[in-house]
């Protein structure tokens, strides 16, 4: 992700570029700008409320000890960090001559304070529907792993089951990787008679695989659910 990218999330540029700036920068020298800690507080809010939403709507038979696992699971350091390496926002931080020394645009801690920020200024600039369509979008490979986990299901053999009952196959294509290789994501698409059906990337081809056909699954199901005499697919999950 660019500085252009985030830009389409982010309209007010004053926000954007104190979602970006980090306290080393903002208190170096004579500087005296507004840095992300506050907007990282508020990101943070928004980020558990969405995430629980989520799982609360998608997951009706968790129990409130797993509602509980699954959050803390996607809601932390290690989930954020990752999710903030995919979308580059580390070369975008303005960090202080000390941190940019000390490999600041790596670390875990800067990286995933960051994107709280940026949630935050999201929800500032935007409000909580689009906040939203961020968190799910760029969080979408936690949350579905954390899903798969939890209930223990193998959504490559429950699609292949379902289109073999209607004489069809799937096939799946890894279609991208992307990150160094000890830390690489695959992304994966599944297609259905030649024709692609959904896109997925997981931390391994199998888990990008088994994503790729839980979408799949919904996007089928969906279409059953319009009924026959509707020839338009089912709207794409925010997912």
């Amino acid at each position: 992700m660019s500085r252009n990218d985030l830009e389409q999330w982010i309209n007010d540029q004053n926000l954007l570029k104190q979602a970006l700036t980090h306290s080393s920068y903002a208190n170096e020298g004579f500087r005296r700008e507004a840095h992300n800690e506050r907007l990282e507080f508020l990101g943070d809010s928004v980020l558990q409320l969405v995430v629980t939403e989520w799982l609360y709507a998608h997951n009706n038979q968790w129990t409130e000890g797993q509602l509980s696992q699954g959050r803390a699971a996607i809601v932390c350091e290690a989930t954020l960090a990752e999710a903030a390496y995919n979308l580059h926002v580390g070369e975008l931080l303005r960090l202080g001559r000390g941190e940019e020394r000390s490999g600041g645009r790596s670390k875990h801690s800067l990286l995933a304070d960051a994107m709280e920020a940026i949630i935050g200024a999201i929800y500032l600039d935007s409000g909580l529907a689009q906040a939203r369509r961020f968190i799910l979008d760029v969080l979408n490979f936690a949350l579905i792993s954390v899903e798969q986990r939890e209930t223990g299901r193998d959504h490559k053999t429950a699609l292949n089951e379902w289109l073999r009952r209607r004489g069809e196959e799937a096939t799946y294509e890894v279609v991208g990787s992307y990150g160094p290789d000890h830390a690489k994501s695959f992304e994966v698409e599944v297609s259905v008679g030649g024709v692609p059906v959904s896109r997925a990337i997981g931390h391994s081809k199998k888990e990008a695989e088994q994503q790729s056909a839980r979408l799949a699954l919904k996007q089928f199901m969906g279409q059953m659910e319009l009924g026959p005499q509707s020839s338009s697919p089912s709207p794409s999950e925010e997912e």
